[in-house]
């Protein structure tokens, strides 16, 4: 796998064209439709996050008034102001996650029209297709250029994202980040406003639970990276594993006549064996370092639920905070740990998304020198290349 530096260029150079070409006036502002309904959806939890609080403290109140209203219609007062009532905000927040996978998944398609439309274009222009697949068959790995079909149709659909299978591309991965950033923005105020100072071995720290959130969010981040590092690799190879496995079952269908004519079916059998055991063992290593993240992942997860409420704990017994107060405070700690915890709980995803990337782009870069060869140097099918 190459560096971190050259696979985040060669994203945004397979990112970038779509955004540049004839159709970028509709696909920027579909974008920017996505990228403003995602915003919405930011603004309405930081919304529930106040309404909790006022929920929570009228039925510590036992306000029946103030519980319905808050639960049902709308509600203002001196202490929360005007406050919308849950049914009302669950209303507006399903309309705009509807739109918001809707419009995700016409974009995706449209992305993914053009690029089929451009890479085909350029894999079968100049007779690329005939230097890739003889190069593909002399086991050249410069540029790795196996399994061009793969690539076309699957690799394009996971780097874009394919919503439908839960796959998280390009475009889903850049608004979660976004989504994330503006959260934690959105809710580092609140919390430190919320959570106030603790004593600790006689020195006061301002605003602990922000300290906390990030001290938790950090190690755990740190500690995901070294487990499930190995990942794309992984993914990386399983990919090809899979793609050469299906390549010889189809190389067996479309020599049916000849391999029947030479008695060749155990021969045929032995390769199809190894083909399919190089990808059982991958998938082997892919299921034990999944394993040891998941495990990692679900404690994380599990843990984050209760340590804000047993961090802010003291607080509360001592009446320096309402349960309103705990419940909007240990909301708003989720919140922040949840957008710090971004890497941690995307990690599974990027390590995917690398790896298909990187096929992508070595897809890519294949094509072009293939090109610029066949520009230098042109010959009839059937004559040999001499593999640079």
């Amino acid at each position: 796998m190459r560096g971190l530096g050259p696979f985040l260029r060669d994203a945004w150079r397979l990112a970038l064209p779509y955004f540049r070409s004839e159709e970028r006036w509709s696909a920027r502002l579909l974008l920017a439709v996505i990228v403003v309904l995602n915003l919405a959806l930011v603004g309405m939890t930081v919304v529930l996050n106040f309404w909790n609080r006022a929920f929570y403290n009228a039925l510590q109140d036992k306000d029946w008034d103030g519980f319905i209203h808050l639960l049902l219609f709308w509600r203002s007062d001196a202490k929360n102001g005007p406050m919308p009532g849950f049914c009302v905000i669950a209303a507006v927040y399903i309309e705009v996650a509807v739109y918001r996978a809707y419009l995700n998944q016409w974009l995706q398609i449209r992305w993914r029209r053009w690029m089929t439309e451009r890479f085909l274009e350029d894999w079968l222009a100049d007779r690329v297709y005939y230097r890739l697949s003889l190069e593909a068959m002399a086991k050249h790995n410069g540029i790795g250029t196996d399994n061009p079909d793969q690539r076309i149709a699957e690799d394009m659909r996971n780097f874009i994202g394919d919503s439908i299978s839960g796959q998280q591309g390009v475009l889903q991965l850049g608004l979660d980040l976004m989504s994330n950033v503006v959260t934690l923005f959105s809710f580092l105020g609140i919390l430190w406003g919320l959570s106030g100072p603790m004593e600790v071995l006689g020195v006061s720290i301002p605003g602990y639970m922000v300290w906390a959130a990030l001290v938790y969010s950090a190690l755990g981040t740190w500690v995901t990276h070294l487990v499930g590092r190995p990942l794309a690799a992984l993914n990386f190879r399983q990919q090809r594993v899979e793609a050469d496995f299906r390549f010889a079952l189809m190389r067996v269908r479309e020599n049916v006549e000849g391999i029947a004519l030479h008695g060749g079916e155990a021969e045929e059998h032995r390769g199809l064996q190894g083909r399919f055991g190089a990808l059982i063992e991958n998938w082997w290593q892919i299921m034990q370092r999944t394993k040891q993240l998941n495990a990692l992942v679900a404690g994380y997860t599990q843990l984050a639920v209760i340590f804000p409420i047993v961090v802010a704990a003291p607080r509360f017994f001592a009446g320096t905070m309402t349960l309103g107060d705990l419940t909007q405070t240990a909301d708003a700690f989720g919140q922040v740990q949840g957008a710090m915890s971004w890497f941690v709980n995307s990690y599974a995803s990027l390590a995917s998304w690398r790896a298909t990337t990187e096929r992508l782009a070595t897809f890519e870069r294949a094509i072009q020198a293939a090109r610029a060869a066949e520009s230098g140097f042109r010959m009839e099918p059937g004559a040999a290349y001499g593999l640079e």
